[in-house]
């Protein structure tokens, strides 16, 4: 890859980055479908399957869904350099955003429109929301069994209450025995 590709490589995660960072309301879930839209529709960054792994591996590892994702993009399209700026390019926006705002919802939070307005918000990243898990769902539950740990994952943690990353470690372990139990049928001619 030459400098001029790589360069233009690193503007293009920065620009594509700061205007999801700066667009997206609703924390990380809700910037996952504008992620998809732009890295894998817009960019042709990564493939469809592929988008759903990262977002599985950012789920799971401590930190931010969104800048996990933008940094595990940026890496894989540019390196180091490519991590960094992706993970600067979706923070920068929100903490400048943010800082500005701070100080505005201070003089205004009594205010009717204001909070009328953030209603609004909130509806709408509820929405975001679902349609990222709907899209997700489509795209990782394709046969039964997934089906079967989804719906057990789901039950286990809203209802249950049991924590995220036991029933993703659980679920990595069934899924990984039932592969191994797959494999050795068909090994065996069963």
């Amino acid at each position: 890859m030459g400098a001029n590709s790589k360069w233009r490589i690193l503007r293009d995660l920065l620009i594509s980055t700061c205007k999801i960072g700066a667009v997206a309301f609703g924390g990380g879930y809700g910037m996952l479908p504008l992620m998809e839209e732009e890295f894998v529709v817009l960019r042709g960054w990564v493939d469809s399957k592929d988008i759903l792994d990262i977002f599985a591996i950012a789920q799971s590892v401590p930190g931010v869904i969104a800048l996990n994702t933008s940094t595990f993009i940026g890496y894989r399209m540019a390196g180091v350099a490519g991590a960094v700026l992706a993970a600067v390019g979706v923070s920068a926006p929100q903490f400048l955003i943010i800082y500005a705002l701070s100080s505005l919802y201070m003089q205004f939070s009594t205010n009717p429109i204001v909070n009328a307005a953030f209603l609004g918000i909130s509806a709408c990243v509820v929405a975001l929301v679902f349609c990222a898990a709907l899209k997700l769902g489509e795209s990782a539950v394709k046969d039964p069994f997934a089906m079967a740990i989804a719906v057990a994952g789901f039950t286990a943690i809203v209802f249950l209450k049991l924590n995220a990353v036991w029933c993703i470690l659980s679920a990595a372990i069934i899924g990984w025995v039932y592969t191994m139990v797959k494999a050795q049928k068909r090994v065996q001619g069963g």
